[in-house]
């Protein structure tokens, strides 16, 4: 059993447990509000509203309330043009929202940071802690995912190869043998490379390669905890994004049977308050959960806790 702890923050300064990680990612979202809720919404808002005004620009233009517009005779075109537009625009703020949440992921690991002896980051503070090391984030998160594209890349051409060249037994037998092990290898990568480096880099000084030689490092038999508190993080955060977002959602399917003339901007918007909602939560938790995760493995393999206490004033005894 885990004994009793200094506990100047949020979480007790010793190994953590489940619970003790989710008590903790509920408090710093507690008590830093506005650095964890705030700036997710502050985020998903600004990179949504897109979408949404574009869409309200085509629905008002292309969308075919003007009967003379240049766009051809054919209401189907219009429409046609309109939806593609209206489409590619949510796309694009959706890109650029997953682009703005990373820099949520790296201030939310400095407030999990000062969680932990007792301080609370603002919104400017968790901001300006982040500085010089932004561009970098987006490095790293650039080299892991490229990284995963290519892997996925690489082994879609060798099953083309396969199912151009093989017979039927090959391909079945090709399948059999590389679809796990695949499956395997991408897990791994996903645990050992891309799980942990976002907050060693935020929180350590250490370059883009530094940080994913310190997650290989910090990972270190320690691979089905972390896989296993990752998995579980990630469904529970989905389940709970997609339960507050649901009446929006369900509200924005049901707006186009009511309003069809208005049906590309009912859906850009319920989607935008969609992805505000979820992004309210999902991010804040998964990112504060990742965070104390990277604390936890320190504090396991480098005594991290005695660090902490020193720099919360307490004297280890």
């Amino acid at each position: 059993m885990l004994g009793a702890a200094h506990k100047p923050g949020a979480i007790p300064l010793r190994p953590l447990t489940l619970s003790d990680m989710y008590d903790a990612a509920f408090k710093i979202i507690r008590f830093n509000p506005k650095a964890t809720v705030g700036s997710a919404v502050l985020v998903a808002s600004v990179t949504m509203l897109i979408p949404v005004l574009i869409s309200a620009i085509v629905t008002f233009t292309v969308g075919g309330f003007d009967p003379n517009s240049d766009f051809g005779s054919d209401p189907s075109q219009s429409d046609s043009i309109g939806e593609g537009i209206s489409l590619v625009s949510v796309a694009v703020g959706t890109i650029l929202l997953q682009i703005g949440l990373i820099f949520v992921t790296g201030m939310i690991a400095h407030v999990a940071n000062a969680a932990a002896i007792g301080k609370r980051l603002t919104l400017g503070e968790a901001w300006a802690a982040t500085r010089g090391k932004r561009w970098k984030l987006l490095g790293l998160m650039g080299v892991v995912s490229g990284a995963a594209v290519l892997a996925i890349g690489i082994y879609a051409g060798l099953w083309a190869l396969v199912v151009i060249f093989g017979s039927t037994a090959a391909i079945v037998i090709w399948g059999i043998i590389t679809v796990p092990a695949f499956i395997v290898g991408m897990i791994w990568f996903w645990v050992r490379f891309y799980y942990l480096p976002a907050p060693v880099l935020m929180l350590e000084p250490v370059g883009v390669f530094g940080a994913l030689r310190r997650s290989y490092a910090l990972t270190r038999k320690q691979f089905w905890r972390i896989f296993g508190i990752g998995v579980l993080t990630g469904i529970v955060a989905s389940i709970a994004g997609g339960m507050l977002s649901a009446p929006v959602s369900i509200a924005g399917s049901l707006l186009p049977l009511a309003f069809p003339d208005y049906a590309l901007l009912a859906f850009a918007v319920s989607n935008a308050l969609t992805s505000v909602i979820s992004s309210a939560f999902v991010a804040p938790f998964s990112g504060a959960v990742t965070s104390l995760q990277y604390i936890d493995q320190r504090m396991r393999k480098e005594a991290f806790d005695v660090e902490l206490m020193a720099r919360a004033g307490i004297t280890a005894s």
